[in-house]
């Protein structure tokens, strides 16, 4: 008896994947950008930290909202074209199927065999198989808000989190060095993580989110500096 072939696609971590990276990187980034604006804006390090806790907890908000308002837009509009398909198999069900057929002689079937397969399908499960082969909606790609939602905003303050430990551990006029280069490690590290979870190649997914990351704080400390002079 021959074993059988099992398979994992890195395509069903997509939906996770996605929120995960993104908000870990953003927490990072954003909260080091600010602890780094403000350090250069100021010595005081109670005002650093007041920024970077305000910045963590607006950022994590504004994640989960944005996350579940961008993704319930995706689902409401998956579900319209599914409740369209429901109505189109419960009153075209003849056009449906010859749908169904042309759909599977463009990928290469012959007609005759691409009938039979509709026809399998159809009996089967007919809604199914409309779903995937036609509107290309299977389990791992459909929308689900509220696990945008959450994911985003755990993974911002995981990420925002390491900058401000940083910054509460660091001497004195030392922050904004410390924290930078505290950014710019778990940037990499991130980004390594995000790859090999992803199965990309390591290092232009590391070097992109380092390289942006360094350009952020660059920009914020410049700002804070002048602001800082300024005022």
């Amino acid at each position: 008896m021959r074993a059988l072939h099992n398979e994992n696609h890195l395509i069903e971590r997509i939906g996770w994947l996605r929120a995960a990276v993104l908000g870990a990187n953003d927490g990072l980034i954003s909260t080091s950008s600010l602890i780094v604006g403000v350090g250069a804006a100021t010595t005081a390090q109670h005002e650093i930290l007041v920024a970077g806790i305000a910045g963590l907890v607006a950022g994590a908000m504004s994640m989960a909202a944005g996350e579940y308002v961008s993704v319930s837009s995706q689902a409401d509009t998956e579900q319209a074209d599914l409740a369209r398909e429901r109505r189109e198999l419960a009153t075209q069900p003849d056009a449906e199927l010859a749908e169904l057929t042309a759909i599977y002689e463009q990928r290469g079937v012959k007609p005759d065999l691409a009938r039979q397969v509709a026809e399998q399908m159809t009996a089967k499960d007919a809604f199914a198989a409309h779903a995937r082969d036609e509107l290309g909606l299977a389990s791992h790609v459909m929308a689900r808000p509220i696990q945008a939602a959450l994911t985003s905003a755990a993974t911002f303050s995981s990420g925002a989190a390491l900058p401000l430990i940083v910054a509460l551990l660091s001497p004195a006029g030392m922050v904004v060095w410390s924290v930078s280069v505290a950014c710019l490690i778990g940037l990499a590290v991130l980004g390594a993580v995000g790859a090999r979870a992803g199965g990309a190649n390591l290092f232009k997914p590391t070097l992109r989110v380092v390289f942006w990351g360094a350009v952020a704080m660059a920009s914020t400390a410049l700002i804070g500096s002048l602001v800082g002079k300024a005022i």
